[in-house]
């Protein structure tokens, strides 16, 4: 007679098996999650909302306005690498515990240029010039910074920056904005014409080495007892200034030359000055100027000792990410920093994978285009 075979026993370590509906639950969250992860990707790529203004629609219309130079950023695209070291005297402290106000040096590369995706545009005295900073203390706690020389932005929302991309672009018919358009803009937005009043208005330096260069947004600083104060921040020349020539000088690029001719013969200098504001001064609109009478503290001095083409210096792969900060520095609640970080974020992606051509500016000691 067949031995009857004995039905197995389940181990004691072994899981019970799973009923039905508990296969069911297990396999429904599986697909719930990556529903989820898909309409994260399709929100974040403006699929779900085509009205929603995304870093994409601002490259493309940075794009459409300048036309591609590829290689080169989409914004401030003519400009030249610099280095040099940043003197803390140890003031910053009072209000930020970030180390690179430590007393001591810190080195820095950085970036000047010109606003405006066209990389071969001559230069001109009333073009909107750019400082950008990455100050690298020794913890790695990187502290990156753009600045402009203009006393406050001209819009105060990233759909405001986007519209008026279109509307301040010259008309092919007439080589000018249309002033219907501009009017149109200005009636929406009262605040951008109040301050392209004031940036009209700005007294224009003779160069790069003597002018002064804004936040424009406001952030916070953070002291060692955790107290937050809002502030903005400026390079301010240790160069007198001089106001510039009423008409370009003959070479395209004489400012970016005169640049490096002054830093050939010796350090050209700046003092990083940061304004406290007070309870009141707004933090979410880079329209509006803080009172003159504010508090300011000079944190240290900004040597700068060389400059090297964008082909070969530091800067060229460097993001300038207002967004990239110390502990002791952070953002403030302007809706324009987290715009401006994804908009860098996605023409430096754009950039990175083209091939470049060499730019107008050169620098002699490498010959190289900067």
């Amino acid at each position: 007679m067949p031995e009857t075979p004995t039905p197995k026993r389940p181990r004691d370590d072994e899981p019970p098996p799973l009923s039905l509906i508990a296969v069911l639950l297990r396999l429904g969250i599986i697909g719930l999650v990556s529903l989820l992860v898909t309409a994260a990707f399709l929100y974040a790529g403006g699929w779900l909302s085509p009205d929603r203004l995304t870093p994409v629609k601002v490259v493309d219309r940075f794009e459409q306005v300048d036309g591609i130079s590829a290689g080169f950023r989409r914004n401030h695209a003519k400009g030249l690498c610099f280095a040099g070291v940043f003197q803390s005297n140890g003031q910053g402290l009072r209000v930020s515990r970030a180390s690179v106000f430590d007393m001591g040096e810190v080195p820095v590369v950085g970036r000047f240029a010109l606003a405006g995706g066209q990389p071969y545009l001559p230069d001109t005295p009333q073009m909107v010039r750019s400082m950008a900073v990455r100050f690298m203390p020794a913890d790695g706690e990187d502290w990156r910074t753009g600045m402009n020389d203009i006393p406050v932005f001209p819009v105060s929302t990233p759909e405001a920056f986007y519209e008026q991309l279109a509307v301040f672009a010259p008309d092919p018919a007439t080589g000018k904005p249309d002033p219907a358009r501009m009017a149109d803009f200005f009636a929406r937005h009262p605040e951008s014409a109040h301050a392209i009043e004031l940036i009209k208005a700005r007294a224009v330096s003779s160069g790069f080495h003597n002018d002064t260069f804004n936040s424009l947004d406001a952030f916070r600083f953070v002291d060692a007892e955790g107290k937050s104060v809002a502030v903005r921040w400026s390079m301010v020349p240790d160069a007198p200034f001089e106001a510039a020539a009423a008409a370009p000088g003959a070479d395209k690029n004489y400012l970016f030359e005169d640049l490096i001719a002054r830093i050939g013969q010796q350090p050209v200098q700046f003092h990083l000055v940061v304004t406290i504001g007070q309870p009141g001064d707004p933090t979410n609109d880079a329209t509006v100027a803080w009172p003159p009478e504010r508090e300011r503290i000079d944190v240290g001095t900004l040597s700068i000792h060389a400059v090297e083409g964008e082909d070969v210096g530091a800067c060229r792969d460097v993001n300038f990410d207002p967004l990239v900060l110390p502990a002791g520095i952070e953002p403030s609640d302007d809706p324009l920093l987290s715009a401006r970080s994804a908009v860098y974020s996605r023409s430096f992606w754009r950039r990175a994978g083209e091939s470049k051509d060499p730019s107008a500016v050169t620098t002699p000691a490498a010959d190289k285009g900067a």
